[in-house]
């Protein structure tokens, strides 16, 4: 092997000694600040239901509803792919598998709407919906029929509704632990967030109720809404999305844009309103950054164009609907808004299709990485993370099955879960 090299050192092994511990307060830092992605699934979509129409039977309508205008519009896969440009190759198998998630889990997120899509009720009306809401949220948990996840969007903590919005929290959050507890998949979504103090002051409501009940400290996260200018360039010229994320002590779990309200606070007309305008993509970008390795995970916005009327109408809302989700894909955007029955099928579709026409050359890529064994592009452990985050997402919402990926891989659940985690330290998989 060629004569051994003489290695020689100039430094004391106190100069190491000290360096590490002038970096001990930002080694606790970054583990503070930055935890990495926490592994769980993040779901497709959130649905919201104004708090008066949800029902026990809603999340089936959802899907009933789906089916059927699949059946009208797009009877069959050359059809459903014909409209939406879907390659040939993929046509069968991601219809089949849109038409499956329909029949089985039509919805992923459910936000039953207390804020705008509810409106200003008197108090005895909004107490009863909330306890009602709380009472069939419970039940669905019992019964088996819930979305994996499910919560309320309250009020905002500005001073004309913040009381409405703390009692709507209490009075769901109590009705959930007098049927039993808090569900393990309860999101709540807190809108309008301007100032990291409003933040803050959720967190007291929440740390509050937890003592009350006793729970566990931090038990309750919830989403931050960003709607406004405000909450990502501060009055001092800083992030405040980045402040908020702080503000919640660990609590944030995603950070939701909200497509309609941003366009309208930067004076966006209303026919240029869409998730793919200059000032969406840049909302997006600020949050994104902010949130990196936090452990937060950002959600793009909505479409209002829904896929209602004639087929050439419903077809033309489709369209818009499947490509809008393949951009906010393309951009990291692993989870938007869906605001009718019939956005559901082309949620899927354009999910499914991204995760499928991906899974053979990212297995490839992953394998090769595993087995050392090079090939036309230079993988780091970065991109296996980001390889196996894909896979995995692909399989949590139905896209991919994790038999095909231990096929082409040869890697196991957990396997990629380990390259997926960001402490996974010296985890070794070794290749069949």
């Amino acid at each position: 092997m060629g004569q051994q090299e003489k290695v020689a050192t100039s430094l004391a092994g106190t100069v190491s000694e000290e360096i590490s511990a002038s970096l001990t307060a930002v080694d606790a830092e970054l583990a503070r600040r930055y935890p990495g992605d926490p592994g769980t699934r993040q779901p497709v979509h959130t649905v919201y239901v104004p708090g008066d129409v949800f029902a026990p039977g809603t999340l089936r309508s959802w899907g009933d509803q789906a089916l059927a205008a699949l059946d009208k519009h797009a009877p069959d896969a050359a059809s459903f792919a014909a409209v939406l440009g879907i390659p040939e190759e993929l046509a069968g198998p991601v219809h089949d598998r849109v038409r499956a998630k329909l029949s089985r889990e039509p919805v992923e997120d459910l936000r039953i709407d207390f804020e705008d899509g509810y409106g200003s009720r008197p108090d005895a009306e909004e107490d009863e919906a909330a306890a009602r809401a709380a009472r069939l949220v419970s039940q669905a948990y019992a019964d088996g029929t819930a979305a994996p996840y499910m919560g309320i969007r309250m009020k905002c903590m500005e001073a004309g509704v913040r009381d409405r919005g703390i009692r709507t929290t209490d009075v769901f959050l109590t009705g959930l632990m007098a049927a039993g507890g808090l569900p393990e998949g309860l999101v709540l979504t807190l809108p309008k967030v301007t100032y990291p103090e409003q933040v803050t002051a959720f967190v007291q409501l929440l740390e509050a109720f937890e003592k009350a009940h006793g729970l566990d400290a931090g038990r309750i996260g919830f989403e931050i809404q960003i709607e406004t200018s405000q909450s990502i360039l501060a009055a001092d010229g800083t992030a405040a999305v980045a402040r908020m994320i702080d503000a919640a002590q660990g609590r944030a779990t995603g950070l939701h844009y909200g497509t309609f309200d941003y366009s309208a606070c930067v004076g966006v007309s209303a026919a240029y309103q869409a998730s793919d305008h200059p000032a969406a993509d840049h909302a997006k970008a600020v949050m994104q950054v902010a949130a990196a390795g936090t452990g937060v995970r950002v959600s793009d916005g909505s479409t209002n164009v829904l896929p209602v009327g004639p087929t050439a109408q419903v077809h033309e809302a489709w369209r818009l609907h499947y490509g809008l989700t393949r951009r906010a894909l393309a951009r990291a955007y692993y989870q938007g808004w869906d605001m009718h029955p019939g956005h559901l099928p082309t949620r899927y579709a354009a999910v499914y299709t991204f995760y499928r026409e991906g899974l053979e050359p990212a297995a490839a890529r992953l394998a090769a990485y595993v087995a050392k064994a090079g090939g036309d592009v230079m993988d780091e452990p970065a991109t296996a993370k980001a390889l196996s985050g894909y896979l995995l997402r692909g399989i949590d919402c139905g896209a991919l099955d994790t038999a095909e990926v231990a096929r082409l891989t040869g890697l196991t659940r957990a396997d990629l879960d380990a390259f997926s985690s960001p402490r996974r330290g010296d985890l070794t998989v070794t290749a069949p």
